[in-house]
């Protein structure tokens, strides 16, 4: 029980202190709150660790040359302030595992874990730090040029702090794990061997955060549903642009931005377990 009070009181401040600097929307709040209390509850500092980590990094990241990115973000989905949806989409398969932990200890569970917030860091940083590039992203795809932000791109300084987020968060998993008493070992790996998997903790992260980060460019630039600006002709991901509704252009019409996020999320968990396997 004190476990669970004291994740409600951490999670409620962080999520009133990320409400207050407009890193999240009031139902953003909420969720973090809600989210943070079970991560907690249900956790240890490994798993809250980390939920804190990804979202601290990725809010700060997005402050940087604020003005540019606000042009960008009228015409893509994701934007700095997050809404209950987005905090769901990043955070919510991760609360699931926490759950499934709790109830049965495994230690695919943790490493699910890690390359699922290892997915949505690359991803996070490499949207942020990309659009800041001076050359534009080419489509995974094809190579085409594309406008910065755009879904389906890549470049090389996004890739870098793809990289660079993925292994952040498996070197914090195990620096989390050692400082919390983790265990990361089941009944058929002895005490030794559990030490040398929590050992492997980075090179998960990286593995894991990479394939779904380049997974959800991929869902990006093929299923993703995209629309067409009537007014100005520009191709975005929203409903309205310019003050007008858009129209249809491509993908799959429920496969929002949220749902390739998640998507993406357990590809970058599955790589993980199949690493542990292998």
């Amino acid at each position: 029980m004190l476990d669970w009070l004291i994740g409600a009181v951490c999670a409620g401040l962080i999520a009133a202190l990320a409400y207050k600097k407009q890193w999240l929307s009031g139902s953003g709040a909420y969720a973090a709150a809600v989210m943070g209390t079970i991560y907690y509850g249900a956790g240890n500092l490994l798993w809250f660790g980390l939920l804190i980590l990804f979202f601290i990094s990725g809010s700060l990241l997005s402050k940087m040359k604020g003005e540019r990115k606000r042009k960008l973000e009228q015409d893509y989905a994701k934007t700095s302030r997050r809404d209950a949806g987005q905090v769901f989409a990043n955070g919510g398969l991760g609360m699931i595992l926490c759950l499934g932990h709790a109830v049965i200890p495994h230690p695919a569970w943790i490493y699910a874990f890690v390359g699922v917030m290892a997915t949505v860091t690359a991803d996070t940083w490499a949207t942020e730090w990309g659009s800041l590039s001076r050359k534009p992203p080419r489509s995974v795809l094809n190579g085409r040029v594309l406008e910065a932000g755009a879904s389906g791109g890549v470049s090389v300084r996004g890739t870098v702090a793809a990289a660079i987020g993925a292994l952040m968060i498996g070197l914090a998993a195990w620096a989390f794990s050692l400082w919390s008493g983790a265990s990361i070992e089941s009944s058929s790996v002895g005490a030794k061997d559990g030490i040398l998997t929590i050992g492997l903790l980075p090179l998960v992260g990286l593995i894991g955060g990479l394939a779904g980060c380049f997974a959800d460019s991929f869902l990006g630039a093929t299923v993703q549903v995209m629309y067409q600006c009537e007014v100005c002709g520009k191709v975005v991901e929203t409903k309205v642009h310019c003050n007008r509704p858009t129209s249809y252009l491509r993908g799959w019409s429920w496969m929002t931005n949220d749902i390739v996020n998640g998507l993406s999320s357990i590809i970058g968990g599955v790589v993980a377990l199949i690493f542990l396997w292998v």
